[in-house]
């Protein structure tokens, strides 16, 4: 590595760590200072912005935030509190898959603002140390994205790998990364369920408890949504949704399934690329939430789903150019230093996409910033499949809204970002749930069903 690319890579790091500071809009504005320094300053050429990634997400999130906007998320909530409240014993153990699992369903871990107030209120209520379940609750609501159809991670991997000869299809990333990622979260969630000391035997939780006025604030009010009243249209948009992407995963079959000819379905019946099929799918779902259920256009803009999702659009658009800039200009050095690793530990990247991961708050980043570089490192498809969970590493540094929002939400105190930093309520769960899924994904593509995902 010469003295310039070690320059120009300093500037990139910078770029991501300003970024981070600031959060939200500023990691994918400030990318672009790195950006136009990269191509202004250094004369490099400018990359491509993953164009296609960025439709399916605006696609997405403006059907998910139809769906909020409608009322459709609210019950689907409800639903998920009735069950929890029902089996408030098993709290550390449900409360991460409701949150896992509505990710899995809407495409994004901001859903987590909504039920993580009813996981504090249960645990506290039951008298379960509340960090228990939302420490790996948290987690759980972003390890979802790999394992969401429509999330940006997933479709990103598809569209990249498919661009690079390993022609996997969105069913068969999730028969991967749902199984592994489940695994891991029960994995971290057996981790929790005697972590720290019994709110009875906490001396600072009993010292709270003393005070009257706190002894108010965490006892007090209950936080539910079983109150609210769902109307039909609400009930309505949550089976448009739902169809929506059945009908994706259908699309999706008809890739992989093969006509007596030898040609695919997909091919047969002339059916568009599955980009393409996911825009318009999501496109035409919102529109009928729109003008059948109820979704206010403007209520849909000002939720938080959209809003998340289209901060999201942007840090993917300032991050992945950017990356693409630099690794696209020393494409042919990164193959000379890396090829000797990654041809003999070929599931090492694993460790480059969470120390990326660390730097980008977004697993969708991550993936159309880095998955083109292992490809032209020759990694095979199998593996980087295998380790796709590997792209959540941002829980290291708590700075992510979802773990931020869970300290504030939980009123008993137990869930912390510690005094050293690093020494948060999410390390240890999350930890634990990216490295067991990580092994896990590996262990199905790679060797339980090596000759079926090498051969895709």
């Amino acid at each position: 590595m010469t003295f310039l690319m070690i320059i120009e890579l300093l500037i990139v790091l910078g770029a991501l760590y300003v970024g981070s500071r600031y959060g939200s809009l500023a990691l994918g504005a400030i990318s672009g200072i790195g950006l136009a320094i990269l191509v202004f300053g250094f004369g490099m050429k400018p990359g491509t912005p993953p164009t296609d990634v960025i439709y399916i997400i605006i696609a997405a999130v403006t059907c998910a935030g139809t769906l909020q906007a409608s009322g459709g998320m609210d019950w689907m909530i409800q639903i998920a509190e009735k069950m929890l409240r029902k089996h408030p014993d098993r709290i550390t153990f449900l409360g991460p898959l409701v949150t896992f699992f509505l990710t899995v369903l809407v495409g994004t871990g901001h859903v987590v603002y909504t039920i993580m107030p009813i996981i504090c209120d249960i645990a506290l209520k039951k008298n379960i140390r509340p960090e228990r379940p939302c420490g790996v609750a948290s987690i759980a609501s972003q390890v979802g994205i790999t394992c969401s159809p429509i999330a940006a991670a997933v479709v990103a991997f598809v569209t990249i790998s498919n661009a690079n000869g390993y022609g996997v299809t969105i069913p068969q990333v999730l028969m991967v990364t749902i199984p592994a990622c489940v695994c891991g979260l029960m994995c971290a969630a057996l981790a929790s369920f005697r972590r720290g000391k019994d709110l009875d035997k906490d001396p600072e939780f009993l010292r709270r408890k003393s005070d009257p006025e706190m002894f108010n604030y965490m006892y007090g009010n209950t936080a539910t949504t079983l109150d609210k009243e769902i109307s039909r249209s609400a009930k309505a948009s949550v089976y448009v949704f739902l169809f929506s992407l059945l009908v994706i995963v259908c699309f999706a079959f008809c890739q992989m399934i093969h006509t007596s000819s030898g040609e695919t379905v997909s091919k047969a019946i002339n059916l568009p690329k599955m980009n393409i099929c996911i825009q318009i799918i999501m496109l035409v779902a919102a529109a009928v939430n729109i003008m059948f259920c109820k979704a206010s256009p403007k209520k849909a803009v000002g939720g938080a789903v959209w809003q998340s999702g289209m901060v999201a659009v942007v840090a993917i658009y300032g991050i992945a150019w950017m990356a693409d800039t630099y690794f696209g200009n020393y494409m042919d050095q990164m193959k000379e230093m890396l090829t000797g690793l990654v041809t003999n530990y070929p599931w090492s990247i694993a460790f480059v996409f969470f120390l990326v991961s660390v730097l980008i708050n977004s697993q969708g980043a991550v993936v159309v910033a880095m998955l083109p570089l292992a490809f032209e490192l020759g990694i095979p498809g199998a593996v980087l499949l295998g380790v796709l969970p590997s792209v959540y590493g941002y829980f290291f540094i708590p700075n992510y809204p979802s773990d931020i929002a869970t300290v504030n939400f939980d009123r008993s105190g137990t869930t912390v970002i510690g005094k050293y930093l690093l020494n948060h309520s999410f390390m240890m769960p999350g930890l634990i749930c990216v490295i067991v899924s990580t092994l896990i994904g590996y262990l199905i593509t790679n060797v339980l069903f090596a000759g079926y995902f090498s051969a895709l």
